[in-house]
């Protein structure tokens, strides 16, 4: 066999991907050059490694025997190259993170300063919602993932980051109280849902379940920059978190209502399995992260308390 490791890699994003196009997007090459290594790597095999029903691909049996090892190569790879360079003093590789959406406004604040501390660190950073970032873990596809709501039956370590709070917001065209509102104003205004799987959108449903509230006008928007924007044009009202409404309160956009049972209060949580053999450099971000969490809180995070 004459396989490359570039045809490895390429094979294991369409496994995981289930499709050409998104591995494409992925890896930032064209269509016709991923379909042409996958031709080239299929060739080494008897045996199929996909099958095309329709226009979607699918992965055989096979396929997924042969996307294991290959992730298990280019794993050990990359265990040669630390190696090689922990030996020569320094610390390189990738460190793979999946971060639910709205732990975007978070996780920037702690990885800037470890990469320029480790310059030499490959970042891969997928943001998703809460269902998709669970996935990616399990799968291995990640070494952390960053969530504010705990899964329940997979054995994790968990280091504590920061808090997370969440507020009724909205634009400023009606006045409330300024003391805490009775939670039945909810049956008068419009509300803007997250997608199904994300973990603000849990926290909503549970808010207004735990107050018996019935024939609540409702929308769905699958991002919170889009709830951001159409809550700022007046379309509606949303449960949402702080960390990522600054601009728009800096700005005088958006206001927060009191509520009774308000804010809901979790905590912001990276996260990885309990058996995983952790890299170098997934131990050093560890390391650095117990070390200098509460500085990086303080310096970037401490608006959150006047609210």
């Amino acid at each position: 066999m004459n396989y490359t490791l570039n045809q490895l890699r390429i094979f294991i994003k369409i496994v995981q991907t289930q499709s050409i196009t998104k591995a494409a997007e992925e890896l930032h090459l064209t269509q016709p050059a991923v379909s042409i290594q996958l031709k080239n790597f299929q060739e080494q095999f008897e045996i199929p490694l996909t099958e095309i029903v329709g226009k979607k691909i699918f992965i055989t049996d096979f396929g997924n025997e042969i996307g294991k090892a290959a992730e298990s190569i280019i794993n050990e790879v990359y265990a040669i190259n630390h190696k090689v360079n922990a030996y020569k003093g320094f610390l390189t590789g990738r460190l793979k993170l999946s971060v639910a959406s709205t732990g975007k406004y978070v996780i920037p604040y702690f990885l800037s300063p470890f990469l320029k501390k480790y310059h030499n660190i490959e970042l891969m950073l997928d943001v998703t919602n809460k269902t998709k970032v669970i996935e990616s873990l399990v799968r291995g596809e990640v070494d952390f993932a960053l969530v504010s709501l705990l899964p329940e039956k997979l054995k994790i370590n968990k280091i504590k980051l920061m808090p997370n709070k969440l507020f009724l917001v909205g634009n400023k065209e009606r006045n409330f109280d300024s003391v805490r509102n009775d939670v039945s104003i909810l049956e008068s205004i419009p509300l803007i849902f997250r997608e199904e799987g994300s973990a603000t959108r849990a926290a909503m449903e549970n808010y207004i379940e735990m107050n018996h509230l019935m024939g609540l006008k409702k929308m769905e928007l699958v991002s919170n920059e889009l709830i951001k924007q159409a809550m700022i044009a007046g379309m509606g009202y949303s449960i949402m978190p702080m960390i990522g409404l600054r601009n728009e309160f800096l700005n005088n956009q958006l206001q927060v209502i009191p509520m009774e049972d308000l804010p809901i209060c979790s905590d912001w949580y990276l996260i990885y399995l309990e058996n995983k053999k952790l890299s170098p450099i997934a131990q050093s971000f560890i390391n650095f992260v117990n070390e200098e969490k509460e500085n990086i809180i303080q310096e970037h995070f401490s608006w959150v308390d006047k609210f």
